[in-house]
């Protein structure tokens, strides 16, 4: 597949079900992906969340236990947990707004942008919040799962899981964070996945795309 075009690398990738235990993502290209995740983009520049690379064999088996027992979690060699953050806090955008300040430096309207962003945040349901947070974590994803394959490396996003025993299993409510989504990262085995061979199934550009012209 290398050198292969994008809409090449979209069509080779599939939400693999049967992972190659013996076979681990090299740290380069985990690397890659890791940090088009970083590069990801989120609304007003928050990234409002977190992400956990997992390789440890016992938080992969207790993870593994309250996802179903969904074997690419501990069949993958690592896998990636996207937490978001619980709530927007004036500290939190106040990072934001540092972060602005030393990398373009004290723009004229910067602050009264994030000023209105903590106006509209920061009062509002903490569930909203995360929501809009989780959301934010979801672009990562996504950009996870081109830069996984463009790696021609194997990913299975999982929702099917118990966020808060994950969440109990990783230490994240004294972090601030709830889990989102899981992306087991791999090799699959050619042998052992039944839907390897199946026909990548999607709607047409006519049933899926309107354009209003």
């Amino acid at each position: 597949m290398t050198n292969n075009t994008l809409l090449d690398q979209l069509n080779w990738r599939y939400a693999t079900k049967k992972m190659d235990p013996t076979k681990a993502v090299p740290q380069d290209k985990l690397d890659i992906i890791v940090e088009a995740i970083r590069m990801a983009p989120t609304s007003s520049g928050t990234q409002p969340f977190e992400l956990l690379v997992v390789t440890n064999p016992e938080k992969l088996e207790a993870i593994q236990a309250a996802a179903g027992g969904q074997a690419q979690i501990t069949d993958g060699s690592h896998l990636l947990v996207f937490a978001a953050w619980d709530n927007y806090s004036k500290e939190r955008i106040d990072a934001v707004v540092d972060l602005n300040v030393e990398a373009r430096g004290d723009l004229p309207k910067l602050h009264a942008y994030y000023d209105n962003l903590k106006d509209n945040y920061v009062p509002r349901d903490a569930e909203v919040n995360y929501a809009h947070a989780a959301r934010q974590a979801y672009i990562a994803l996504g950009v996870a799962l081109v830069a996984a394959a463009e790696q021609e490396v194997d990913s299975t996003p999982m929702e099917g899981f118990d966020p808060a025993k994950v969440d109990e299993i990783l230490g994240l409510p004294e972090r601030g964070l709830r889990s989102v989504v899981l992306l087991p990262l791999g090799y699959r085995d050619p042998t052992g996945d039944w839907l390897l061979p199946m026909k990548k199934v999607r709607k047409s550009l006519d049933t899926i795309v309107t354009h209003v012209d």
